[in-house]
């Protein structure tokens, strides 16, 4: 129980620190974030959302995918990274949803899995973002963060999905996903995080993995969220104006 109402409070943190949370990668239908997905395997979300407009574009629908020039569609994608491997996935996910469910991106799980270039990520990130079913995607990020916050100490990306689910309400799932992601990628860093400038310091079981003085904390604070993460972690006064402004306009680290 102890595990549980900390991470339930960590989460409010979280919620409170990123309310507009969501899928950093730009789609308007199931089928465009499906492919968008599969595109940011090894890729930057930043990437992928300047490759995809023109893609989505020239391939509008599942059977535009399957009848691709493959040598057209490698060119497309070349930049996001395994390309030849991405093309393949492509081609596959629309023969096989116009083979099996009219073109169209189906909305279960079970099923989702079955289609060529889509895993249980893949699958959690569709269902929570295109059909509002919940679900928890176990990218690098979350892993990293859940096993650094102690929630669990699996590494199993399914065994952590199922071990988060024990936590944290199943309503909650997509979100949470969302500002675990959203944290990982502004605050709560790889190899340097960003422990003196964190709301979650006090409950962080990791706290000192990273710089714990506050200026130096906050040089490693990214994106515009900055001035209400450094004000919501105590420390706004401590840290002068230019740095909040220089950290409030880099990148989140994808």
């Amino acid at each position: 129980m102890g595990l549980v109402r900390r991470a339930r409070r960590m989460l409010r943190a979280l919620d409170e620190a990123y309310p507009d949370a969501h899928c950093e990668l730009d789609f308007n239908t199931p089928l465009e974030l499906a492919v968008a997905t599969i595109l940011s395997a090894q890729c930057t979300d930043k990437r992928v959302n300047e490759v995809t407009p023109a893609l989505f574009r020239r391939y509008p629908t599942a059977e535009a995918y399957a009848g691709a020039d493959r040598t057209e569609l490698e060119e497309m994608i070349r930049s996001t990274g395994f390309y030849r491997n991405k093309t393949a996935s492509l081609m596959g996910l629309g023969a096989a949803l116009v083979e099996k469910y009219d073109g169209e991106v189906p909305a279960e799980l079970d099923q989702l899995v079955k289609l060529p270039g889509i895993g249980r990520k893949t699958a959690n990130v569709i269902l929570g973002n295109a059909f509002d079913v919940p679900g928890i995607t176990v990218d690098t990020h979350f892993g990293r963060l859940v096993r650094r916050w102690g929630w669990t100490d699996l590494e199993d990306a399914v065994k952590v999905e199922h071990a988060i689910g024990e936590l944290i309400p199943r309503k909650e799932w997509t979100m949470l996903s969302h500002r675990v992601i959203f944290h990982g990628r502004r605050v709560c860093h790889s190899r340097k995080p960003a422990c003196g400038a964190c709301l979650l310091a006090k409950d962080c079981p990791s706290y000192g993995a990273g710089p714990t003085d506050h200026v130096e904390a906050a040089k490693l604070v990214r994106g515009p969220e900055t001035p209400r993460l450094l004000e919501l972690a105590g420390i706004v006064d401590e840290v002068p104006d230019k740095t909040v402004e220089q950290q409030a306009a880099k990148e989140p680290v994808a």
